[in-house]
């Protein structure tokens, strides 16, 4: 899936007057690879990510939260450098960036009600209201379904409010990556909610530079490649995943 959103914060505030690293993230990014907390990031693989640049190259990483549909623009013109948990069919103009290499695996996965019968494919999916993320784009034969109407589209501000409403019954299920809903549920195990069996898409996760990246990109590559080849990004996405317990639920108002 797709993701990023837009507040500023300074890993390091000894490199005031150093040049940032401008990290762009979507609003409807969540744990385990984007935590906020008091309006800064401040765990999660991207925060894990964001500290080891900063040690790495001596540059502070700021991340701000960005409108979706802002953040191409903001690549092209510098105003972000990095946007990580992409992919380049996520993004209307992959060739004007130069893309990491492979991250991590990740899949679009579905969440439903337990006392539903299992969506096992597209067409158990027809005729549903499905809990969707504001600007995200699916797999082309979901993304044909919404389209037409065979599925009906709900885009949900962000995936707690997505939770609650499934569990009373205002959605039929809730799409995104396996590891965002795997978090949320464990921090609910209240709700009477279980995985599909069907996996919507599988793909691989990169990060997109910009042409304004103030680090060589071949050198921000060879540090990605490394920290994958030391097995380090599984290692911090794995520890924000087993968090769930340790963090406090964010309540959204539509929740209620």
């Amino acid at each position: 899936m797709r993701t990023y959103c837009a507040l500023s914060l300074g890993l390091l505030s000894s490199f005031a007057n150093a040049e940032s690293l401008l990290w762009g993230y979507g609003p409807a990014d969540t744990m385990p690879y984007v935590g906020v907390e008091q309006q800064q990031v401040q765990y999660g693989l991207a925060h894990s990510l964001g500290q080891e640049i900063s040690k790495r190259f001596g540059l502070p990483v700021e991340f701000r939260e960005t409108p979706n549909n802002r953040l191409e623009p903001y690549l092209q013109q510098g105003r972000l450098h990095l946007i990580c948990n992409s992919n380049p069919e996520w993004v209307s103009q992959p060739q004007q960036y130069h893309w990491s290499p492979p991250l991590y695996d990740e899949e679009d996965a579905l969440l439903q009600r337990t006392d539903q019968p299992e969506l096992t494919d597209l067409n158990s999916l027809y005729g549903k209201v499905l809990g969707t993320s504001l600007g995200y784009t699916y797999s082309q034969p979901l993304m044909n379904a919404l389209a037409s109407g065979q599925v009906s589209r709900q885009d949900v501000r962000d995936l707690e409010t997505s939770l609650h409403m499934l569990d009373k019954a205002r959605l039929d299920a809730v799409i995104d990556m396996r590891r965002n809903l795997a978090y949320k549920l464990a921090q609910h195990p209240e709700m009477h909610l279980r995985f599909s069996p069907w996996v919507v898409q599988r793909y691989q996760v990169y990060c997109a530079y910009s042409r304004h990246l103030p680090i060589a990109a071949k050198r921000m590559d060879e540090f990605f490649q490394e920290l994958r080849d030391r097995h380090l990004i599984d290692r911090w996405r794995d520890e924000a995943f087993r968090s769930s317990a340790d963090r406090p639920v964010q309540h959204s108002a539509d929740a209620q």
